[in-house]
């Protein structure tokens, strides 16, 4: 009865979203309650509910304080001299714009943090694609296939290192046979991209930017604008605000300090900084109060949903339920079937559900073929792309609310570059034996 009230669950919920019946903050509150009232747990929502808005929470408050802190550097012209650069590189050409992105992703994301990739991504090359007029999606898709690949596969990224603790194994034996692997994901990525830009200068062709004048942007409800707007800039400010941002980012790799309080005292140095006027502060605050509190208030009705799914146990019956139908005859192939069903397992449960909840149970099953948990591990770790795409996943909200995008949009757009991606990835690992 569980599994089948999950799984209608999860079907229904993305039917929804993707099909517009409903907004996705609609859909993440009303859909668990009604289920989760037809499996007879009414009474026990209030408690499934809280639970996960604490879980949620300090995701929704490092969101919050990160975008603003990002916003005050945007408004201060800190990425400027990037995107002046870049643009005198690749010459309004939408092909090369899209593999520099690959470039920047990936680079940025070796942190193994989801939510800084998008920010410095997004921040540094928004402005660039709106003024040539390419798609926003093209820059949103890089840069989550950049943070699936080099977050998702590297120790330090958190699906890795959950993959690790849950199942106790070593992180050099985990990684080393995994690299070929990665660097097919790398090539991957920069293909898309390739072909992703091949498709925008089909569509606008290659654009000289200084012919275009700024007054025809329609920039007005992107943070962008204000990077545009020579009376907000802070030129001379631009060294502090460097080492500003570098100091944050090494800090927050380093683990010194939790990652919501460092964006908070971040954010609060850089409007004070930048704009020690109280009433130029308020300006600034006001102008990205909108794309914080719609991330903010996604991140939240996400914790509804996933306290609704682990509070009934829903998530459990699936998941026992989908390793019981694994057939014996599949045994050889345990570790690819395990990474063929990381995409959908991933995509539904947290990466939190998935790694500490089914990766033992799929270990345990893999043991009775002689699976390796190394390679278990291995292959839990190669959908990635996919889960990405997840409502779930806070930074994905991030992503889609710093575009300007629903949800349901991205997922349309994005999700055969994702499967493209993790099905490169789980071919390349049984290829090179990293899986068997």
């Amino acid at each position: 009865m569980l599994t089948f009230l999950g799984i209608s669950m999860v079907v229904v919920f993305t039917y929804l979203i993707m099909a517009k019946k409903l907004s996705p903050v609609t859909a993440l509150v009303i859909v668990p309650i009604i289920f989760a009232v037809i499996g007879g747990f009414g009474l026990e929502l209030g408690g499934m509910m809280l639970d996960g808005l604490k879980e949620v929470a300090p995701s929704a408050a490092l969101l919050l304080f990160a975008i603003l802190f990002f916003g005050i550097l945007i408004d201060a012209g800190l990425f400027d001299p990037l995107i002046n650069k870049m643009m005198k590189f690749v010459k309004g050409d939408p092909v090369k714009i899209a593999i520099g992105t690959a470039i920047i992703a990936m680079t940025v994301a070796l942190d193994g943090d989801g939510t800084t990739t998008h920010m410095i991504t997004i921040s540094a090359m928004l402005a660039l694609y709106l003024r040539i007029g390419m798609n926003p999606l093209v820059l949103a898709t890089i840069s989550l296939l950049s943070v699936s690949i080099m977050s998702g596969m590297t120790p330090w990224g958190g699906p890795a290192t959950r993959a690790i603790a849950s199942l106790g194994l070593d992180a050099n034996e985990f990684f080393l046979p995994l690299i070929p692997t990665m660097l097919s994901g790398m090539g991957c990525i920069l293909f898309i991209a390739f072909v992703l830009g091949k498709k925008e200068r089909a569509r606008i062709g290659v654009i000289n930017v200084e012919e275009i004048p700024h007054q025809s942007l329609k920039l007005s409800e992107v943070a962008a604008t204000f990077a545009l707007q020579d009376d907000i800039k802070r030129p001379k400010l631009r060294w502090i605000n460097f080492i500003l941002t570098v100091t944050i980012m090494v800090v927050l790799v380093m683990g010194l300090i939790s990652a919501p309080i460092l964006f908070l005292i971040g954010f609060v140095l850089a409007a004070m900084i930048n704009y020690p006027n109280l009433e130029e502060q308020k300006e600034r605050i006001l102008s990205h109060a909108g794309n914080a509190l719609t991330v903010v208030i996604l991140v939240f009705a996400a914790g509804i949903f996933s306290g609704i799914f682990s509070g009934t146990k829903m998530v459990d019956a699936i998941s026992n339920a989908l390793v019981s139908i694994i057939p014996e005859s599949v045994g050889s192939f345990f570790p690819l079937v395990v990474a063929l069903t990381s995409m959908p397992f991933t995509f539904v449960l947290s990466n939190d559900a998935y790694y500490f909840g089914v990766l033992p149970i799929l270990a345990e099953a893999g043991a009775a073929y002689g699976v390796s948990p190394l390679e278990i591990a291995r292959a839990s770790i190669l959908g990635q792309p996919v889960h990405f795409l997840s409502p779930l996943v806070a930074s994905t909200l991030l992503l889609v609310g710093m575009v300007k995008t629903d949800i349901g949009e991205f997922q349309r757009y994005a999700f055969k570059w994702t499967l493209l991606c993790s099905l490169v990835i789980i071919a390349v690992a049984f290829l090179t034996s990293s899986i068997s």
